[in-house]
């Protein structure tokens, strides 16, 4: 797992053999981010990085100037690499031992952008988005970002208005669903 750009470009980090989480891919996480960098002021971001598991989108934010970032990660094997891998960049950032789905009925914290990668395999993932949106946790002209395998389809979901697709990896986004 390598950070795609900013300050910390080229930077590697391995969270070892037995872990669990599956990183998003550098070529999406790249062509992801290339998709933000025209459309958002990342220093400006407040962001919570849902389902954290190896912390990659967190870190390629704080190298792109995020100073306000989220993560919420249940597993402790991966919260742990996560505050080592902050640790050797030398940043902070808020990091959630929590349950995402008691995490979204117990916070009323307004982000700018929400980036959410659940387990592929999980039972509840078709319903993230709708939750993340009855949360009221989005700003106003905040954006939402599911990553999902191909046999999801969220197009139909109030707030959807985009679908990205590199390789195996879905990026479906959301604007706020006011009301």
């Amino acid at each position: 797992m390598r950070i795609v750009s900013g300050k910390y470009r080229g930077r590697l980090f391995t969270p070892g053999k037995n872990f669990q989480a599956r990183p998003t891919t550098d070529f999406a996480k790249e062509s992801l981010f290339n998709i933000l960098v025209n459309s958002v002021d990342f220093e400006a971001l407040k962001c919570l990085d849902l389902f954290a598991g190896t912390g990659s989108i967190s870190y390629e934010l704080l190298s792109r100037g995020c100073s306000d970032v989220t993560l919420v990660e249940l597993n402790f094997k991966h919260l742990q690499f996560i505050k080592s891998v902050l640790k050797e960049l030398g940043e902070s950032a808020k990091v959630y031992r929590a349950d995402v789905f008691k995490f979204l009925q117990n916070h009323n914290v307004k982000y700018d952008l929400i980036f959410a990668d659940p387990p592929y395999d999980h039972p509840r993932f078709g319903e993230i988005p709708g939750l993340i949106q009855k949360a009221n946790i989005l700003r106003e002209d905040g954006i939402m970002i599911v990553e999902h395998p191909k046999n999801f389809n969220f197009s139909d979901l109030p707030g959807f208005y985009d679908l990205r697709i590199y390789g195996s990896v879905h990026f479906s986004f959301f604007h706020p669903v006011v009301g």
